[in-house]
């Protein structure tokens, strides 16, 4: 479709920068005012979760809603998408959420909410990302991609049935009814409007993205990646270009990554939230970092994060998705729990 849009002086690629900045320039400020974080639903303070969930499960039936009408009207499909591998390569995706949640919950964040506090002012999430990204990319490319082969040759001949779309009903039924779950959650917690409306807002990028690199940008002299909103690549394609860029062409994710930190400046400085914040003591430095070093390995083994995994990936009706979105949840709750028996103060704000 892109040849037809008469762009002369921009390829595919360099549109889907621009399409990544803009979306992620809005993913930062809806992130930033609403503090969009799935950790924060499963482990943050008691009084926080109910709410925080119910925000997430709006944007999740948004998501969903609109990739499978994408999918229905034939303009996009997850055929030869990786989520949709025959083979499921279980025991990476276990290993890798079960350590994702860990660490997020080390940090007091996952892989979006630390791009947003960087745009914040935040240098803890900073220093965070920077060893989530070199652990992720030795994960794909480096010392530790051993592990992530290793893991990967475990799996389980799934087939058709790596989809929930071939259960009875076909995928228009099942993704009716996960939005009506999630929406119900949401409805219990009487989320005010504006909440509602930033959930929708933030769930439809998800299929904006999917249709925009996979139909809108799509030409076959030219192909890329159709992408969505993830964190796990980008950041680690972000380091790599940020360090040779004039050998590296910039992609989507890398303009999802850098718009995302400008949409939560922009935010955070409009409402006088943006504040300079660093790190305590060197044991708060020690575990953040390790935080950050499981969430990159995590993140890759386990095939995205909660984005990539989770509010990108389920709408795909992925089996692996959904293990990999369970595996980060439980993972988070026993960290949750292991720090809350270590010591008596909660290990988030």
């Amino acid at each position: 479709m892109f040849e037809s849009l008469g762009f002369e002086n921009l390829t595919p690629r360099g549109a889907s920068v621009i399409l990544g900045l803009l979306i992620g320039l809005a993913f930062g400020i809806l992130a930033e005012g609403t503090r969009f974080c799935l950790r924060r639903g499963l482990v943050g303070p008691k009084a926080e979760r109910t709410p925080a969930l119910a925000l997430w499960a709006v944007a999740l039936a948004t998501a969903l809603i609109g990739t499978q009408a994408a999918v229905a009207l034939g303009w996009i499909g997850f055929e030869s998408h990786r989520l949709l591998t025959p083979d499921l390569p279980w025991a990476a995706i276990l290993f890798g959420g079960l350590a994702f949640g860990a660490g997020m919950v080390l940090t007091r964040g996952c892989a979006s909410r630390l791009t947003v506090l960087t745009g914040t002012g935040n240098l803890r999430a900073l220093t965070v990302l920077v060893v989530f990204a070199i652990a992720a990319h030795a994960t794909m490319k480096g010392l530790l991609a051993p592990l992530r082969t290793t893991l990967g040759s475990l799996t389980l001949p799934m087939g058709d049935a790596i989809s929930l779309g071939v259960l009875p009903g076909g995928p228009l039924l099942v993704t009716g009814l996960l939005a009506v779950v999630a929406l119900a959650y949401a409805a219990s917690a009487r989320l005010g409007i504006k909440q509602v409306i930033a959930g929708v807002a933030i769930g439809a990028l998800v299929p904006l993205a999917w249709v925009g690199t996979g139909l809108v940008l799509f030409d076959e002299f030219d192909p890329i990646g159709m992408e969505s909103l993830s964190f796990t690549l980008p950041l680690s394609e972000t380091l790599f270009w940020a360090i040779a860029s004039s050998s590296v062409a910039a992609s989507f994710g890398i303009g999802l990554f850098g718009g995302s930190v400008a949409g939560a400046a922009l935010s955070s400085l409009a409402t006088r939230r943006f504040k300079w914040q660093s790190f305590g003591s060197p044991a708060e430095t020690g575990r953040y970092l390790l935080g950050g070093a499981l969430m990159g390995v995590g993140g890759v083994l386990a095939g995205g994060c909660t984005l990539g995994a989770g509010l990108a990936g389920v709408p795909t009706l992925s089996v692996s998705a959904l293990l990999a979105l369970a595996a980060i949840a439980l993972g988070a709750r026993l960290a949750d729990r292991a720090l809350q028996g270590r010591d008596a103060q909660p290990a988030f704000g």
